[in-house]
Parts: structure tokens; C-alpha cells; sequence
């Protein structure tokens, strides 16, 4: 009898095997097999998901790249972005070689560009500028040129990359009509327009974020309010509101006092959609267990807010934030095109634009319009791929 309860009781008595003993782990998404991968928390798998996308990866890189010439642009740049040589005006680009032939006939290393000869059009009698082969400007790395400030502190006058002898012509993209080099001035121009898009994000922010937290939490007559101010903001037409505002600056202030307010006014109309991203999140999360729990535990509302809910939607935030910036550095390229955004001394890749505004120019010098056009166009491609890439990952449960 001893024996069928020993039977019995082994039949019931679950079965240890290796591997088998521990709990369950269910894949949060599709495509996770591993246990890592299926525990992690969330910003691991945002990170993983994020990673999986070449060209958002690809993007950031090139983000990040335009900052850094934006930070280091005195070293990087040639020249000064103000520095005129009117006897080249309108030089075509040059093209860098490595080899030249010597009297020999053997190819040596000698990285240079190609001189400049000036020929004279007997019917027009105007002047133009043809790269001479004959002509040999030999150039270098971190090479003595024009002195600069460091972001306006340190002197020095150490470049990246120039002519060996600082007098001799070296026009990467060409040269605009009073002999400036457009290369040197695109990477000028990088500084302004890549930070006046983030510092105009880093407002809109704020107030969107701030705006959408209280409409969404509260609602009520607090939602009301503020959707009718964010309704009334959206049915203004953007450009002529961006152009009668920008106009309405006085011409005698300071540049920089100009490049500030240029930004609080593309901030001031950008913060719209934001506001009503995050609006929709606290509508949908004010209600759940962890809201509840931490208003139990005695939270107040501005700790439910901002310890609690927003956190939550960091991810999210960061995505449309991103989307964000290419809207803020268009929106700057358009109002200096105009004419009525920044200025000259200042240099953004629109005021570069201004330059291209007619026909005669654009077929005199096309380099005008296609580099700094260029430029605006490769950030605001990355911003928006970056972008993508974050609003997907965002979201790592969704399969």
C-alpha cells in the first residue's frame, strides 16, 4: 500500500528538468526570441529597434556631423566668412587633385587645386574667370591663414585646410560677386541655421509641452482655452504671419538681438502640434493604475505631471521634437530669402540665398543657389529620417 501512495504522489509532484524551472518570458514583439531582448526595459528596446534602422542611423550621423562644423567653424573654414577679394569676383569652384607631373614626366603627391586666368568677353567687355590647368596652388592640412576667434575667445589662426601660401585663390564652391568663398560661408552659415532650429525647438517645447500637459490633465474649461488659442494660431496662413512679424522688427537693432527674435517668432507659431500630441497621451494615461496610485500615494498634481506621465511619453516627445527642427530651419531659410529674417553681417544658409534671387546671377554663378540650397536640403532629408526612425522606435511593442 506504501508503494501506491509513493506512486500516486510521484505522478502529481510536478517534473524539474534543466531550463524548465524558470518562469515564462512571453516575446513583447515580433521578432524578439532571445530572453534579453524580451525582459529589457524600454529604452533598451527602443535602442534595439532604433538600431535595426540604417537610414535613420545614417541620418544622425550626418546631424551630427553639421553640428560639429557648425561648433568648429572658424578652424574648418578656409577663409572668414566677411573676407572680400573682389578681383576674384565670381570664381567658379576649384577641384582638389593629389598627383602633379614633374619636369620628368613623374606623377608626384602634391594635393592642389588649379590657379585661375581671367578672360575678357570683347563684346560684353566683362571679366570672367577659367581655372587654368598651368596654374598649380598647392594646398595642406592644418595650414596658417586669416586670424580668427574661436567662438569669439581664442586666437588663433590655425585651419584645417587651405593654400600653403595664404594670398593664393582657393575656392572649394566658388566665390560670390565680391570675391568671398562660398565654401568658407556655407560652413558659417551651418552654425545659424542648424542652432536657430534647435534653440527654437527647445522653446516650442516648453510650451507645447507645457500648454498640452495642462489641456490634457485638467480638461474642462482649461482644454477649451487652450485648444481655441492653438485653433486660432493653426488658421493663421504661416508665411504671411512669419513675414508681417519678422517686418515688424526695427532695421537699427543688433544682429544678434535679430537672430533671438527671429527665433522667438518661428518658435511662438511651432509649438501647435506639439501641444496637441501631448494633449492626446495625458487624455489616454490620466486614468491608469500608475495615475491613480501615485494621487493615492499622496502625489500632487505637479508631481503626477511631471514625475509620472511625462516621463512616459519621452520617447514619444523626442520623435516630434526631432520632426520639429527641419520645420524651424526652413522656416528661417524662408523669411532671410526675403529679405525680412536675418541679415547681412549675418551669415545663415538663407541670407546665402539671398544672392541667387535673379536669373542673370543663377546663370552667371549657379554655385550661388545649388550649395547653400544643398545644405538646407541634406538637413532638413536627415532631420526627417531621424525623425521617422524615432517615431518608430518609440513605439518597440508594436509589431
Amino acid at each position: 500500500m506504501s508503494d501506491n501512495i509513493f506512486q500516486e504522489t510521484a505522478l502529481h509532484e510536478p517534473t524539474h528538468h534543466h531550463g524548465l524551472d524558470r518562469p515564462a518570458i512571453t516575446p513583447l514583439k515580433k521578432g524578439v526570441t532571445s530572453d534579453t531582448d524580451a525582459a529589457a526595459g524600454q529604452w533598451t528596446l527602443i535602442w534595439h529597434k532604433f538600431a535595426k534602422d540604417r537610414l535613420a542611423i545614417v541620418a544622425g550621423f550626418v546631424i551630427l556631423t553639421l553640428y560639429l562644423i557648425g561648433i568648429f567653424a572658424e578652424f574648418l573654414a578656409p577663409n572668414l566668412a566677411q573676407a572680400a577679394r573682389p578681383q576674384y569676383s565670381y570664381a567658379p569652384p576649384q577641384t582638389i587633385s593629389f598627383f602633379v607631373e614633374d619636369e620628368n614626366g613623374e606623377r608626384k603627391f602634391l594635393p592642389h587645386v588649379k590657379g585661375y586666368s581671367v578672360t575678357i568677353d570683347q563684346a560684353s567687355l566683362r571679366r570672367s574667370f577659367v581655372v587654368d590647368d598651368s596654374k598649380v596652388v598647392p594646398i595642406g592640412f592644418f595650414v596658417r591663414g586669416p586670424e580668427y576667434k574661436m567662438w569669439g575667445l581664442f586666437p588663433s589662426d590655425l585651419h584645417l585646410v587651405g593654400p600653403r601660401k595664404a594670398n593664393d585663390p582657393f575656392y572649394l564652391l566658388g566665390a560670390d560677386k565680391l570675391g568671398r568663398d562660398l565654401f568658407s560661408r556655407v560652413i558659417y552659415g551651418t552654425r545659424v541655421s542648424m542652432s536657430i532650429g534647435l534653440i527654437g525647438v527647445c522653446i516650442s517645447l516648453i510650451l507645447g509641452v507645457v500648454m498640452g500637459a495642462l489641456s490634457g490633465y485638467y480638461g474642462g474649461w482649461v482644454d477649451l482655452l487652450i485648444q481655441r488659442i492653438i485653433e486660432i494660431i493653426s488658421a493663421m496662413p504661416t508665411i504671411p504671419l512669419w513675414l508681417g512679424l519678422a517686418a515688424a522688427i526695427p532695421v537699427s537693432l543688433a544682429p544678434l538681438k535679430v537672430y533671438f527674435l527671429i527665433t522667438l517668432i518661428v518658435s511662438l507659431l511651432g509649438w501647435t502640434s506639439l501641444a496637441r500630441e501631448v494633449r492626446g497621451r495625458f487624455f489616454a494615461l490620466r486614468g491608469d493604475d500608475f495615475v491613480t496610485a501615485a494621487r493615492l500615494d499622496g502625489s500632487n498634481e505637479r508631481r503626477i505631471i511631471f514625475r509620472h506621465i511625462l516621463p512616459s511619453l519621452t520617447s514619444h516627445i523626442l520623435a516630434v521634437v526631432t520632426l520639429a527642427l527641419p520645420t524651424m530651419i526652413v522656416a528661417e531659410t524662408a523669411l532671410s530669402f526675403l529679405g525680412v529674417g536675418l541679415k547681412p553681417p549675418v551669415v545663415s544658409w538663407g541670407v546665402l540665398l539671398q544672392d541667387a534671387q535673379n536669373i542673370r546671377t543663377i546663370s552667371t554663378a549657379p554655385w550661388l543657389l545649388i550649395w547653400p540650397a544643398g545644405a538646407v536640403v541634406i538637413a532638413v532629408l536627415s532631420f526627417n529620417f531621424l525623425g521617422d526612425g524615432l517615431r518608430d522606435a518609440a513605439d518597440p511593442y508594436d509589431s
